[in-house]
């Protein structure tokens, strides 16, 4: 079945992704940085849920050296769709995958030695020489060799004729707050790696550190490589790091309004009656509900819809959450209801939605469902400049 027919009646409820702010803020960060610096696009999760072959071909465009991933899988979709740049494995393979990973020239990091010698003798199998990272750990405790026992490791890499220490890496726990005397500690400690290879006279091509909040505030700690993730989407990872004018949120979620309902005073709504009429009241009910990925809450958030604020009512179903549009009585059938995004003056933006969850941004762009059809707009490519849109120009 062709779901992209325009003969399909598709469902009134979507993720939309505006590839042309992606495009515009790729330019934006690529001016940011100095021009040595590379750029590694962190595409992993679906491009935190705005599709990662989408924003790799325009990363590609724009400018990015590789693209930064979680799974084999992630990566291999990447690989069959015809993209050929550097695709890094963060975190750490299991021995099944390293033959795949050699076999699609997939670079990963080997944190310990038998990793080590696995992918090396696969490599030598293979009659390649493979590059590899290391990540350095210096305070996260999550992956990586620690900083302190990092050295006979490094040697052991240079030792093998198959692979190649292509780059050396470390990742900052608390890199966009105000305080940055983790971070610092984070960098010293990786310098000292840096230090005794230097000393031991062993080249790395790729020294990189710096994640979204570490990029903006950061500078020493740029190196030779940034990993940039949620800021491609227009979201910047804390309310204290610093700014970028013109950066624009990628990602909005719309429903259609599916139907209206009028309320007598006394009347409830919703699962559990958790709202209760005071007066008249007209609703709005938006075929989008917790089985889309938005928060289970009651009575909280809402939707921007004709420009205005909707104020959501009662508990959110699994398929569906009711919105007061009493206030907006030009409000039609299959108006158009903004969930997360802008419109006209008005704005939800991805931290309104993290606060009703109670979580995170990162949270709530990845756990916006696949069912919750994904589509892109403003996808043509653009003069090489950077602009920044305006509302007249959208």
């Amino acid at each position: 079945m062709n779901f992209d027919s325009t003969s399909f009646p598709l469902r009134p409820a979507w993720t939309e992704i505006d590839l042309g702010r992606l495009r515009n803020n790729l330019r934006l960060i690529r001016r940011d940085l100095p021009k040595h610096v590379r750029l590694l696009a962190v595409v992993k999760d679906e491009a935190y849920g705005h599709g990662a072959l989408d924003v790799a071909r325009i990363a590609l465009e724009e400018g990015a050296w590789g693209f930064g991933l979680s799974t084999l899988e992630e990566a291999m979709a990447l690989r069959d769709a015809g993209i050929t740049e550097p695709l890094l494995l963060l975190g750490e393979r299991q021995e099944a995958e390293l033959p795949w990973c050699v076999e699609h020239d997939l670079t990963i990091c080997v944190n310990e030695p038998h990793a080590v010698r696995k992918l090396a003798q696969i490599a030598a199998a293979h009659g390649k020489r493979v590059p590899v990272h290391v990540k350095i750990h210096t305070g996260m405790s999550r992956y990586g060799v620690r900083w302190d026992e990092a050295l006979p490791l490094l040697e052991q890499i240079v030792a093998e004729k198959s692979l190649l220490l292509e780059g050396v890496m470390t990742h900052f726990a608390q890199s966009d707050e105000t305080d940055k005397t983790f971070a610092n500690l984070q960098f010293s400690r990786y310098r000292e790696v840096l230090h005794a290879l230097e000393q031991r006279k062993i080249p790395v091509k790729l020294r990189h550190t710096c994640n979204s909040g570490g990029f903006l505030d950061l500078p020493q700690a740029h190196l030779d490589m940034v990993r940039v993730g949620i800021l491609l989407y227009g979201v910047f990872p804390s309310s204290v790091c610093r700014r970028i004018s013109g950066i624009e949120p990628v990602m909005s979620v719309k429903a259609r309004i599916a139907a209206i309902q009028k309320l007598k005073p006394g009347e409830v709504v919703g699962y559990g009656m958790r709202y209760a009429a005071t007066s008249e009241r007209r609703i709005a009910i938006l075929p989008i509900g917790y089985g889309d990925g938005f928060p289970r809450v009651r009575n909280q958030g809402g939707a921007l819809i004709r420009g205005k604020r909707a104020p959501l009512i009662g508990g959110i179903a699994m398929d569906a959450l009711m919105v007061d549009i009493t206030d907006i009585p030009e409000a039609q059938m299959w108006d158009e209801a903004v969930i997360m995004g802008r419109q006209g003056n008005e704005e939800i933006t991805v931290h309104d939605m993290a606060k009703l969850k109670n979580s995170v941004s990162y949270d709530v762009l990845t756990n916006w469902r696949l069912r919750l059809r994904r589509k892109s707009v403003n996808g043509k490519s653009a003069p090489a400049k950077v602009e920044v849109e305006t509302a007249a120009a959208k």
